[in-house]
């Protein structure tokens, strides 16, 4: 009978492994983990259930539900659910409120990811000194600054004059954390970093995946109890995801990305998760000496550094949520010295690359086999919708036949694989931006002018009218297909 009890209890003090990549477990080592294929990232640590907190949670006693519900709240119907209006919090930056879908919800878990030094410590502090501003408590735990270095980040981004109800902790340890959550009563806590946490009912390091895994868990119980917003800081692994288990990415209400080039002073805040809002919105930021400074017009701020015209060089007109954004596309055809001729993209998904040359080769007649071709989104910015193959297409073509643009002209549309142009979507609110940056002309699918699209129709009355009444005119340049709009584009 002692032996069939060790053997159980062996059993249940049995060691997992983890992949310290995606948070994959599994009953044994593994040299490649089986769901991401990352190599040597196996992870020995205890198995889920390891007590403390959780164990005390499953229990009972520990368990409170949800936004104050009580432990044996039996179901309810889902028309009797008290409801009410939406509460969001204005963090004082719009940039921020906008990607948020409007502010930051009380109770809600939000995580913040980008790269080392891209600016994520200085967001979530000039967050919290502004909401710390409007008489609120707010309690930032820095796990990898001590007190002394927060403050002088404070200063260097001019934030020491709102600091009265900003509280610095420096701390790791995850039950101190709640200690002083409970004597403070924040409205906002904010965590730098979630794998600098630690908590005593794990029985490993500190980033480990079941230390964050255990550690996030935890801060999700705390925000839906009290109704507390927290706000994460989370690393990133070399693939660009968030470091440690994807629970942690699954728990949360929103995760946030923040992302640029180390020598581009822009940067760029969009929502891969949002409970709350949009995914699609995107804030602009600029990285400057004195913090991140919005960048409340970004399409004028990314085309104010356009030199002259030059071969290889079109505007394209795309939409980033509910936010229309004229962005530069730039492509360089060259003769290729190699066999195989490079290819290469930044800000341009490679396969839509892959699809327009090819689609330029059998349909327009262009030459592009045996050329090297370079192409980049200027400012950082990432085209992903299929409105800027249009804008893309007279790119390559510019720098093909060496004959640039008119540096007033903007292009969007779609192309099709049989070298059609089809039409894009919120037309109107695209040539109401270019019209609004002073552009003159714009090539549009010829299908958006067609009476079966009444937005289309609407744009081009509008812009008919523009031209009639001799204010701001936006010239039309329509094309049904993609030979067509070559053609029109470039010879003037």
């Amino acid at each position: 009978m002692a032996r069939k009890q060790s053997a159980g209890a062996a059993r249940a003090h049995k060691e997992s492994f983890f992949c310290s990549e995606c948070g994959n477990e599994s009953p044994k080592w593994f040299g490649r983990c089986p769901q991401c294929g990352a190599w040597n990232t196996a992870v020995e640590a205890p198995a889920a259930d390891t007590g403390g907190a959780r164990s005390a949670g499953r229990r009972g006693g520990a368990r409170a539900g949800y936004a104050g519900a009580s432990a044996a709240a039996p179901p309810q119907r889902l028309g009797k659910i008290e409801g009410s209006a939406e509460d969001r919090w204005r963090t004082g930056i719009g940039e921020l409120d906008r990607v948020l879908g409007g502010g930051l919800v009380p109770g809600s878990l939000v995580l913040i990811g980008g790269d080392p030094g891209i600016g994520k410590s200085t967001l979530a502090l000039e967050m919290a000194a502004a909401l710390g501003a409007g008489g609120r408590t707010i309690l930032y735990v820095s796990g990898e600054e001590s007190p002394r270095q927060t403050r002088m980040r404070a200063e260097r981004i001019a934030l020491q004059g709102r600091g009265e109800n900003l509280w610095i902790h420096s701390e790791v340890d995850l039950e101190a954390i709640e200690a002083e959550v409970e004597r403070l009563k924040p409205a906002l806590l904010v965590i730098d970093s979630i794998q600098t946490l630690s908590t005593a009912a794990i029985e490993a390091a500190p980033g480990s995946v079941s230390q964050v895994r255990e550690c996030g868990l935890r801060l999700l119980r705390l925000a839906k109890e009290r109704s507390l917003p927290i706000l994460l800081i989370g690393h990133v692994t070399k693939d660009g995801s968030v470091a440690g288990p994807r629970t942690l990415e699954h728990m949360v209400d929103a995760v946030l990305y923040l992302e640029g080039e180390s020598h581009h002073g822009y940067r760029i805040l969009s929502a891969a998760k949002n409970r709350f809002g949009s995914t699609h919105e995107i804030g602009v930021f600029e990285m400057r000496g004195d913090g991140l400074i919005e960048v409340v017009n970004p399409s004028e701020r990314l085309l104010r550094d356009r030199g002259e015209p030059v071969p290889g060089s079109a505007i394209v007109a795309t939409i980033e949520g509910t936010r229309p954004l004229l962005v530069e596309v730039q492509a360089l055809v060259a003769p290729t010295h190699f066999a195989n001729p490079q290819r290469v993209a930044q800000g341009i998904d490679p396969k839509r690359l892959a699809v327009v040359i090819a689609v330029l080769e059998k349909r327009a007649s262009l030459s592009l086999a045996g050329a090297d071709i370079f192409v980049n989104v200027a400012g950082g910015i990432r085209l992903d919708e299929p409105a800027a193959d249009l804008g893309l297409a007279l790119a390559l073509a510019s720098s093909f036949r060496d004959r640039p643009l008119p540096p007033d002209r903007m292009a969007v549309g779609e192309v099709g694989l049989g070298g059609e142009l089809r039409p894009v979507p919120h037309l109107a609110r695209r040539l109401a931006e270019a019209r609004r940056l002073g552009f003159r002309s714009a090539v549009v699918p010829k299908r958006s002018l067609e009476p079966k699209s009444d937005e289309a129709a609407s744009s081009g009355r509008e812009a008919a009218s523009d031209a009639s009444a001799g204010r701001d005119a936006l010239t039309l340049v329509t094309a049904a297909t993609l030979a067509e709009a070559i053609e029109r584009a470039l010879g003037g």
